[in-house]
């Protein structure tokens, strides 16, 4: 028989920290949005790989962070731990392929970006979200890292890491920008959206992981020694 995570058996402060998540998930979920439309609408009309990639990207954490958040739903509902673990590895598949595809993506369209010399449009839309962006994903990895700890979330763990990685990807993305913007250095786009790469395949081996073991990969220590 299914074990029930009702709410009269948890404790107030796992509850709270419950609460916590779906929180922080709902503003994760509303800033992908926004991150996802403007940075392909910006992308595509620059014809920008790396604001393509990122955009992308953000679709796939949008689509994760969708499934975290039902995660989160069902325990605060008293669901039972094994629909927990469900959603857990769900969110954790869909991560994975997703951004093992969007990696493969990637290098096609930077090696075709280099070989016709396609040069991006500079895009001061583009600079403002790669820079938000690098502000705002470290406040979101932060909450995620501690509402899993708290509740032992292997998947809000790998979220968390999911989190830190795009506040990576933004800075390549803001460098690649400048670079095009400021220099006229045409290259500099693909060339971070290659650099993107690194950080996407990364975070889709985390992701792997857990969806097969239901454990956080232990590379997100990298960040944080707590992870």
């Amino acid at each position: 028989m299914a074990r029930s995570l009702s709410t009269s058996s948890q404790t107030p402060g796992r509850r709270g920290q419950v609460r916590l998540g779906i929180g922080i998930e709902l503003i994760t979920i509303g800033w992908m949005v926004i991150e996802a439309t403007v940075a392909l609408t910006t992308g595509i009309l620059s014809r920008s790989v790396s604001l393509e990639g990122f955009g992308i990207d953000s679709i796939i954490e949008l689509i994760a962070g969708g499934i975290l958040l039902w995660r989160l739903l069902v325990e605060q509902r008293g669901g039972s731990e094994e629909r927990v673990e469900l959603a857990e590895r769900r969110a954790s598949w869909v991560t994975a392929l997703g951004l093992f595809a969007l990696a493969v993506y990637i290098v096609i369209d930077s090696g075709w970006t280099f070989l016709k010399q396609i040069h991006p449009e500079s895009s001061w839309w583009g600079l403002g979200l790669a820079l938000a962006a690098a502000i705002i994903m470290p406040l979101l990895w932060q909450g995620k890292l501690r509402v899993a700890r708290r509740i032992g979330s292997a998947a809000l763990k790998a979220d968390a890491a999911c989190s830190v990685t795009c506040a990576y990807m933004s800075l390549a993305l803001l460098v690649g920008l400048l670079l095009n913007r400021l220099l006229g250095w045409w290259w500099a786009d693909p060339l971070a959206g290659l650099a993107l790469v690194y950080f996407i395949v990364r975070e889709g081996r985390e992701a792997w992981h857990e969806a097969r073991t239901g454990e956080a990969c232990s590379c997100c220590s990298d960040e944080d020694d707590d992870c």
